[in-house]
This record gives C-alpha cells, sequence and structure tokens, in this order.
C-alpha cells in the first residue's frame, strides 16, 4: 500500500518507499512499483518525475494525460521546488555551497553517471549542512537540485569526496539503505492554480 499525502481529481502525491521503482523496468520481476502500485487504486495515475529505486520520498502523480502534460512543462520549465535531505560520509567543509558539474551516463556500466566536461549535459545542485555527526563521521545535508539529472545529487556529492552513505555505486561503504530522500515539493496546481507544498520526514 502507497501511502498518499495529497488527492484530487487532478493529481495525487505519494510517498515512495526506498526499493521499489517509481515505474516499471523492462524485465518481468521489474513490474511491480509506485505507478502500478497507484493505478490498481487510481486507474488514471501518471508518471510525472521519477526518484531513483534507492531513494525514498514525495512523487508527484498526474491523473489523466492532460495533467500529465500540465505538470510535466512546470518539470522542464523548472518551476517546481524539490528539497533533499541526505546523510553522506564524512565531516563536510563549510556549511553550505554548491557543486555545477556536468553530468553523462556511463555506458559501460550504466545506470551509473559520470562527470564529463565535454559530452556532459549541464547540472547545478546547492547543499546546506543540517548537522554533523562527529562521532560517526557523517553529515546531515538539505540538498537543492537545480537541474534534474538521473543520478545528480548522488554522483555531486561523491565528487565533494562524501558520497551519501549507503551509496555503493559511487563509493560510499555499504549500509542497510541510501540515506537520500525526497523531503519536500512544491507546485502550481494545473486547474485551479493554487500553490501547494508538501513535506516528508526523512526515515533516518
Amino acid at each position: 500500500m502507497i501511502h498518499l499525502h495529497y488527492i484530487d481529481d487532478a493529481l495525487l502525491v505519494a510517498e515512495k518507499p526506498a526499493g521499489l521503482l517509481s515505474v516499471p523496468g523492462r524485465s518481468a520481476e521489474n513490474q511491480d512499483c509506485v505507478v502500478a502500485r497507484l493505478q490498481a487504486l487510481y486507474p488514471d495515475a501518471l508518471t510525472v518525475h521519477r526518484l531513483d529505486q534507492v531513494t525514498s520520498g514525495l512523487l508527484l502523480h498526474a491523473r489523466g494525460k492532460d495533467m500529465q502534460a500540465a505538470l510535466s512543462m512546470q518539470f522542464e520549465q523548472r518551476q517546481v521546488g524539490k528539497r533533499y535531505e541526505a546523510v553522506v560520509q564524512g565531516l563536510l567543509q563549510g556549511d553550505a555551497g554548491e557543486v555545477d558539474l556536468p553530468l553523462i551516463v556511463d555506458w559501460p556500466s550504466r545506470p551509473k553517471q559520470m562527470i564529463d566536461h565535454e559530452r556532459g549535459k549541464p547540472a547545478l545542485t546547492r547543499w546546506r549542512v543540517l548537522a554533523r555527526d562527529v562521532e560517526a563521521q557523517r553529515t546531515r545535508v538539505a540538498l537543492e537540485p537545480i537541474t534534474g539529472r538521473s543520478h545528480q545529487l548522488r554522483l555531486h556529492m561523491a565528487s565533494l569526496g562524501h558520497p551519501i552513505v549507503g551509496d555503493v555505486l559511487y563509493g560510499a561503504a555499504p549500509a542497510q539503505r541510501v540515506h537520500l530522500h525526497a523531503r519536500s515539493l512544491r507546485f502550481t496546481h494545473p486547474v485551479t492554480g493554487e500553490v501547494l507544498a508538501f513535506e516528508s520526514t526523512a526515515p533516518f
């Protein structure tokens, strides 16, 4: 059962658990996903954006193709406010900053991404320290992806030498889960024009 933060005739905001795909994969064993579970109850539910399988948190879905087009346009025009919370390995120097490094898929190792200054697509992430755990040598951070590239937050934090806890793909030590959570989502309702904002507490 997928927890819903909000539902009306135009859209729904779901809480994606870590480990569940946002959309179905190609193989038969990868058909279970957030949108399939939602469509079992709401057949008109359609994907607007995705979260990595390892990521938990807020996920917006449209109800019907017209609403999907309207909401997708907000993402394309960067009118959607997205904030994430993560715990990274090590103690970050400074209290805030940004990472501006272009990304491209690492084809031999896909879905892994890599930094490529010649062929990569622009990617910008802002980060801010929330807390430091000196004993555990970890830092809790708020992350804001200005662009929305695949694995952007994960690779950008790893590029600072501070991979997200549990993110083995980008050099972290194994952990129970990847400590990355989509914490807040802010967008304009495509019918009413009202600004909607949602918050979700990180489960780590």
